[in-house]
């Protein structure tokens, strides 16, 4: 069987000419067949010339910690991210710093919580195309860090910290912009290059084409230049509403959630043989996990937290627990699976130092430098999280013991369970699923975490939120995590 291509999936959907710049066509050759050249490799020079290592960061949108076939799905098909983990480390506590879209993209780039940043909200979850502000232009990215050290830095995708300047991706170091300023169910959706609007209203089942097809372009324009690059892609899917090209649409036994996973799988797949052909695989650090969990009040429109309780927008394991996937060959050990806590926001601080950055002095950072547990599965980097609601300190977890406060299983309609004066206790190793409440029999554990809560509470600076500057809208609606 054929492997289907990027470029010979664009050119049957006529998407070619949009999706692919000139500069694609010169540096690969032109387009190929299926099955045919691969981007060449750079050239003699530029491959001998010692770089600092590229960064790919792909963020799936709405996926759930049971998502893959890596992580026990048993319908949806994921070779490619499957080989990936297989190549690389498999994280079983691997944390997004937040359980909806915007405070937890801004939270990954600048590798602080969003209380820090304002990317928050108790009213408004996530930003919408009419709100005001955006991520505050004193925030510093991961692109702004890695570009002082001469990288390359394309973000490519949805964005959503912001709908206009001067909160847009080159406001924040990204020389390249491709993508959707925001998430997929507002309409109309505009498809952005840098400032310029392609599309007011784009042809969302094309997007996954697009974008890896940009991916590919940016990343051999990068070689071909001698630098190093850093590339956030950052995928409209599995958001809902659902869309996949005509290749795959129809195709998954778990139905169209299913087409938009295999279809991002089959990019991410691209984007690693993209890698090969250019002989840069070996110097190519590409983490793969999702912003939240599944977007479950979706019903079969969302995807499933495996047996993890709760989903996107809950303080539940599903909605923060992701999969969380590390691959650099002959650095990271192979077929690893690490069992400690991390968190994306972890992601910030690793790749800062292996670009040679310093941070600099008085940023409050709440990742750690991942390296040593990347390398070694068994030097654990960290022991506690924090799950933020909003401005609420909803969880903490310290080692295996976890502490609710609050539980909010319908985010929707704002119905949380008030708990102070009993608080949930859970032992997350024995049981990830938050089943049975152990506060009576360790209330010990649950006042030493909760004075651990009222010490982060204490220490923490709460920005005034971004999120909660929009207008309320005259028909008011339950506040829906996007």
């Amino acid at each position: 069987m054929k492997r289907i291509t990027i470029y010979s999936l664009l050119a049957a959907s006529g998407a070619l000419a949009v999706s692919v710049s000139g500069a694609l066509a010169a540096t690969t050759g032109g387009a190929r067949s299926e099955g045919g050249a691969a981007p060449k490799a750079a050239p003699k020079a530029a491959a001998e010339k010692p770089l600092k290592p590229n960064v790919v960061i792909i963020l799936a949108d709405d996926m759930g910690y049971g998502d893959l076939g890596c992580y026990g799905h048993p319908t949806i098909k994921t070779p490619n991210i499957d080989r990936m983990a297989a190549e690389g480390m498999r994280f079983t506590q691997f944390y997004a710093p937040a359980a909806v879209s915007t405070p937890s993209r801004a939270s990954i780039l600048t590798g602080r919580y969003s209380v820090r940043t304002g990317m928050w909200g108790d009213k408004f979850s996530v930003l919408y195309p009419d709100t005001p502000g955006g991520l505050p232009n004193d925030e510093l990215t991961i692109a702004q860090v890695v570009k002082g050290q001469g990288y390359n830095t394309a973000c490519i995708g949805k964005w959503h910290l912001g709908a206009a300047d001067p909160h847009m991706p080159w406001n924040f170091g990204f020389d390249y912009y491709y993508g959707v300023p925001y998430a997929n169910n507002f309409i109309p959706l505009p498809l952005m290059e840098g400032p310029r609007v392609l599309e007011d209203s784009t042809d969302q089942s094309l997007l996954t084409m697009r974008y890896t097809a940009k991916a590919i372009d940016y990343m051999t324009k990068s070689i071909h230049e001698g630098k190093p690059f850093f590339l956030y892609f950052a995928s409209t899917f599995p958001h809902v509403p659902l869309y996949a090209s005509q290749k795959f649409s129809g195709k998954s036994l778990r139905g169209s959630y299913g087409d938009t996973v295999e279809e991002l799988d089959w990019g991410v797949g691209e984007i690693m043989h993209a890698l090969k052909e250019l002989g840069i695989d070996a110097n190519t650090l590409v983490i793969f996990t999702s912003d939240n969990g599944p977007w479950i009040t979706m019903k079969q429109r969302g995807g499933s937290a495996g047996l993890l309780h709760g989903g996107k927008g809950s303080s539940w394991e599903g909605g923060f627990r992701e999969p969380g996937i590390f691959r650099w060959p002959g650095v990271i050990p192979a077929g690893t699976t690490c069992y400690n806590i991390s968190t994306a926001m972890d992601i910030f601080p690793t790749v800062a130092k292996l670009s040679g950055a310093e941070i600099p002095a008085g940023r409050e950072i709440d990742g750690v430098d991942m390296m040593p547990m990347l390398r070694d599965p068994e030097n654990a980097t960290r022991n506690e999280f924090v799950y933020w609601k909003g401005s609420e300190l909803a969880a903490i977890r310290r080692g295996v013991w976890k502490v609710q406060f609050h539980q909010y299983d319908d985010w929707y309609q704002q119905q949380g369970i008030t708990v102070e004066n009993k608080p949930l206790l859970f032992n997350l190793d024995n049981d990830p699923s938050e089943a049975f409440d152990l506060s009576a029999k360790h209330p010990e554990i649950v006042e030493q975490l909760t004075k651990l809560k009222d010490d982060y509470l204490s220490k923490v600076t709460i920005r005034p939120s971004v999120n909660d500057t929009r207008k309320e809208p005259n028909s008011k609606k339950p506040n829906k995590p996007e």
